[in-house]
């Protein structure tokens, strides 16, 4: 009978018949009919019997069947080979089969056993059996959690394990976690997205839930409410200022930052003052408000709601609100009869806010033929307006940059129905909620009259920290690249030498530094950031790409309250414009670009009929089929077609300009654009 070994080789047991036995080293065949050399001190048994083609077959069962804890037992506190236990095991001479099956239980049971060579075993010590049986059961149960998390997760039903964690999984899970590591499994089984699976699950009653609650959890991971304030530090005695000025904002805003006067000076021309909400008078550098502020950045604008950056008391307190004598931080330009700026000087006081004009109720009265035949328009204040409108065109003449927007719409989201709490912030019920979408036209003289004086007193008030040496948040555009800095450089697309955001410091922080600043500056007291300032370099990039992520947000909001309006009307056949950067198509009548993969190759500028699915309010995406292109219709212009330019798709709206940013800054909500992104 031939002489056969069993042998281990990478890892694994393998048995074979020996050819040829030469002390140190044997020839054997293994049973496929391989041959190979092997070292006479790999052999772990030598036996007659079985054929080794059987021998593993025949024990990984009997292996299988053997009781670790019971082989733990019995083995010694040394070290041993695998054989010198078998007989006790076994109670008499084992056979090939018995001794083999004994090495592969062990061998499979390395809680209990470890390795020690070829063959040769310790039993683990006692603390340290007991500790990996405590993790292995540990293990187990979270194995058989696991898989029952799944398959919850698979027929629709949220684990109570996932409840708490639903905010986690909208941001940054921890992967380690065994619900997260359930909810990625079900998520791979079904194949479906986080949101389609959370939805389908119940975490969320509808998808606005799901944008909304994402955002926060990302950005306002503490929530949205804010904690409890001190009052904030006394403003003292201002000086009044001798004015009745007025606001002009959108009948929501209640972040009232700016206000504009008219004072005749006879025999030279005009005194214009622009007024600017103080909040840097009470809310100071390092104090707790501060912190809220530099915590949020921003306001969050998105249509039916914001985020305010501050806290609604601290906003009423410094908000120009009618009927008030509010502090402000004024910029007065005395100007010529024909509207050229004489001198200008700034001031720290008290302002009289006469009116806050709303713009649903001026605008119609403000028409260009109109205002341009000498009428004074037929509302409140309306011959303060229309100076104010022809001091504002002078300034646009002087800078030479006229709105290459005007013409183009923004929309305006009305959002009828249970939204959020206007207290607490709480979403309530979007579903039963109606969206109606109506356009304006930009570039109107409301439009051109604030954005003008805001954009001068930015200038301005930007070169007088030059002028002075003190440091400030600046955006600047030299050769087409905008960006935030803190020294004065031209801002080539408005066409001024440098331009500091000052205009809005109740919802904008990089507004609220520049005030501090040019509070100091006018009072010959040290600024709070010194230039080369650490945390205002910090606070310039933070800003930026928080102002980045809030612009982002609202754009998703807005198209989704597009698609909700799709939903919601039915609509399926609509028409469109060919955008430049094809197969996008810019939908008539709504702030909505969609691709059209099925349309023929089409001239920039041609219009076409589509015919759109059903909108997915998860993916904000819309499935649309090219009709027909529209008979007829004459290419857009070569004017038409820098409209035109490339957008991307989830940027629903047409790109504006900074000047037209600060004309929409009068009137936020609900439809506030962040233009910056469009540079």
């Amino acid at each position: 009978m031939s002489d056969y070994a069993l042998f281990e080789e990478s890892g694994t047991f393998r048995a074979a018949t020996i050819q040829a036995d030469q002390n140190t080293t044997l020839q054997v065949e293994l049973p496929g009919g391989k041959r190979q050399k092997l070292k006479a001190a790999q052999v772990l048994l030598r036996f007659k019997a079985p054929a080794p083609a059987q021998l593993l077959p025949a024990a990984e069962p009997m292996a299988a069947d053997m009781d670790p804890a019971f082989l733990w037992e019995c083995a010694p506190e040394t070290d041993f080979g695998f054989t010198d236990i078998a007989a006790d095991y076994f109670g008499h001479s084992p056979s090939a089969i018995e001794s083999t099956a004994l090495l592969l239980a062990m061998q499979n049971a390395p809680l209990y056993f470890h390795r020690r060579g070829k063959g040769m075993f310790r039993r683990a010590p006692p603390e340290i059996l007991k500790a990996a049986l405590a993790g292995a059961e540990k293990k187990r149960l979270q194995a058989e959690a696991i898989e029952r998390m799944v398959a919850q997760l698979v027929a629709g039903s949220l684990p109570t394990e996932l409840i708490d964690q639903v905010d986690a999984l909208l941001v940054q899970p921890d992967r380690n976690r065994p619900e997260i590591k359930a909810f990625e499994a079900a998520c791979a089984q079904t194949k479906e997205s986080p949101a389609a699976l959370l939805l389908r699950c119940g975490a969320f009653p509808d998808a606005y839930h799901w944008h909304f609650r994402r955002f926060a959890a990302e950005r306002f991971p503490k929530g949205i409410g804010f904690p409890e304030l001190p009052e904030p530090a006394a403003v003292g005695d201002l000086p009044l200022a001798d004015v009745q000025a007025v606001s002009i904002d959108d009948a929501t805003t209640t972040e009232i930052d700016d206000a504009l006067s008219v004072t005749r000076l006879p025999g030279i021309g005009w005194r214009i003052g622009v007024h600017i909400a103080a909040p840097g008078l009470g809310i100071l550098p390092g104090s707790a408000h501060d912190a809220v502020a530099r915590a949020r950045l921003s306001t969050v604008y998105m249509p039916g709601h914001k985020i305010t950056m501050l806290p609604d008391d601290l906003v009423a307190r410094f908000t120009l609100a009618e009927g008030k004598a509010c502090p402000a931080l004024s910029l007065y330009l005395n100007v010529s009869d024909d509207f050229e700026i004489l001198s200008h000087e700034s001031r720290v006081e008290r302002v009289p806010i006469a009116a806050n004009l709303r713009l649903h109720e001026i605008e119609p009265h403000m028409d260009i033929d109109r205002l341009n035949a000498g009428d004074i328009p037929d509302c409140a204040h309306g011959d303060t307006l229309r100076t104010l409108w022809r001091f504002a065109g002078a300034c646009a003449g002087r800078r030479g940059k006229p709105s290459a927007q005007a013409g183009l719409h923004d929309y305006h989201y009305q959002i009828d129905g249970p939204l959020h709490d206007k207290i607490s912030g709480a979403i309530l019920d979007p579903a039963a909620c109606r969206v109606h979408i109506e356009a304006r036209k930009r570039g109107s003289p409301v439009d051109m009259l604030v954005a003008e004086l805001m954009i001068l007193a930015n200038a301005t008030w930007g070169q007088l920290l030059a002028d002075k040496g003190v440091p400030g948040l600046y955006r600047g555009q030299v050769a087409g690249k905008v960006r935030m800095t803190t020294s004065a450089i031209p801002h080539e697309g408005l066409g001024v030498a440098c331009y500091a955001w000052s205009t809005s410091p109740l919802r904008r922080y990089s507004d609220l530094i520049n005030q501090w600043q040019l509070i100091a500056a006018l009072s010959d007291k040290p600024a709070p950031f010194a230039p080369r300032s650490a945390e205002l370099f910090a606070a310039m990039r933070d800003f930026d790409l928080t102002y980045a992520g809030y612009a982002d947000f609202q754009r998703r909001m807005e198209r989704y309250w597009c698609l909700r309006w799709l939903q919601q009307t039915g609509t399926e056949q609509v028409e469109g414009t060919v955008m430049r950067n094809a197969p996008n198509v810019r939908v008539d009548g709504l702030p909505l670009v969609v691709q059209v993969p099925s349309a023929p190759d089409l001239p920039v500028g041609s219009r076409m009929s589509l015919t759109l699915g059903a909108p997915d309010l998860l993916e904000l995406s819309v499935h649309s089929r090219f009709e027909n292109v529209l008979a007829g219709v004459e290419l857009a212009t070569e004017d038409d077609l820098e409209l035109l330019d490339e957008v991307p798709v989830e940027d629903a709206l047409a790109e504006a300009e900074e000047e037209q940013a600060e004309a929409s800054d009068s009137r936020p909500a609900p439809e506030a654009h962040a233009p910056d992104q469009a540079e």
